[in-house]
């Protein structure tokens, strides 16, 4: 049972809109993945799966199995592509009706084992090929090994094949990013012709989505869309923000100048202040590089700066002009602009941010 008085709230309202926004961006028959790996962006795997699946999303995608097998626990029927599958893992994947991207010659042989020893039926797998990330995949010039070790066999199937790019957000890299489109192009097409089928080909990400509509192939993937971030503000204003973290105030000091705040006396008043101590702090996901006046929260639509080194379970802040006491809600962030910020703040992305919550920060819809 999780009793913290630091809440994270998920406006599932707002998932639906941005959700309809990037349909609209899409040609009907495009089928969308929604990327839920690192507990949903930070916020909840479970919730926004079973929220995403009502609305009829085709695919979901995690990053390891036991992502899939908590979403598959919870009742989840969409198919679901684990991302970053072990050699280890891929029996449970089978067990739980999981789908895996089978990136490497050690990965599609380790498998095609597996399948034969359970004599599975054209279980659906995902191929993916590196076209300039150099994280994981297949290289083109690996068509031939995956076509040999794939006919003539009916084990596995295909399902789909998909690559990733690399700076779909960076104007100045779209030189780069054609010709990553273009070689993803050029490995279809090969291994479509050897193959004997074409499988489902998906290569956008949500800045993808937006920047190369020539990547919208068969299927899209959605993730840090879905919570309203885009790289365009033209498009930012299409979308709502979903989270909003916050907490109360623990208690109140009053200190005089000179007194200090926190570990290594981080703060020293420089006069008169009143400070108030929160329930949350760097074990939480509230980086240590906030503290000492980097960032800000707000109390009854004031500003007051993080004071002091942030602590592991508490933070300081000063509230010297703001009425406020004990008990009083404390926004940490409540809108994409205030995410944003706190990511400039700590030298950061968005990304970060919202996944940085741990299993202390309490889960609720809104």
């Amino acid at each position: 049972m999780n009793n913290s008085p630091t809440v994270l709230e998920i406006d599932l309202s707002s998932i639906e809109h941005n959700l309809n926004f990037f349909r609209s961006e899409l040609n009907p028959e495009t089928k969308i993945l929604a990327v839920v790996k690192a507990s949903g962006y930070g916020s909840d795997a479970v919730l926004m799966a079973k929220a995403l699946e009502k609305l009829k999303v085709d695919y979901f995608a995690v990053a390891y199995t036991d992502e899939g097998i908590a979403l598959r626990n919870s009742g989840i029927s969409t198919p679901i592509l684990v991302l970053h599958p072990q050699l280890q893992n891929l029996e449970t994947i089978c067990r739980y009706n999981l789908e895996p991207n089978l990136y490497s010659r050690r990965m599609l042989e380790g498998f095609l084992k597996i399948a034969h020893d359970k004599g599975l039926d054209n279980y659906p797998v995902h191929l993916k090929f590196n076209t300039g990330l150099n994280r994981l995949g297949f290289d083109a010039s690996d068509i031939d090994f995956v076509c040999k070790n794939l006919m003539e066999q009916s084990v596995v199937h295909v399902k789909s094949i998909f690559s990733h790019l690399v700076a779909s957000e960076d104007e100045e890299e779209k030189e780069f990013s054609l010709a990553q489109i273009e070689k993803f192009k050029s490995i279809c097409s090969s291994f479509t012709s050897r193959l004997g089928y074409r499988p489902i080909r998906h290569m956008s990400n949500t800045s993808g989505i937006l920047n190369y509509p020539e990547t919208h192939f068969d299927m899209v993937r959605l993730g840090l869309g879905l919570y309203g971030f885009t790289n365009l503000i033209e498009k930012n204003a299409n979308l709502k923000n979903v989270l909003t973290l916050k907490t109360v105030i623990s208690q109140i000091h009053q200190l005089k100048k000179g007194e200090s705040v926190g570990y290594n006396r981080g703060f020293h008043a420089k006069r008169n202040i009143k400070t108030a101590t929160l329930p949350l702090g760097h074990a939480d996901g509230f980086f240590r590089s906030l503290g000492n006046g980097k960032t800000y929260v707000s109390i009854h639509g004031h500003k007051s700066p993080v004071i002091g080194n942030v602590c592991m379970d508490m933070i300081m802040i000063d509230v010297t002009d703001i009425p406020c006491k004990e008990g009083d809600e404390v926004i940490i962030f409540n809108s994409r602009e205030d995410i944003l910020q706190m990511a400039d703040h700590a030298d950061s992305i968005s990304y970060e941010i919202l996944t940085a919550w741990g299993n202390r920060v309490k889960r609720v819809l809104k």
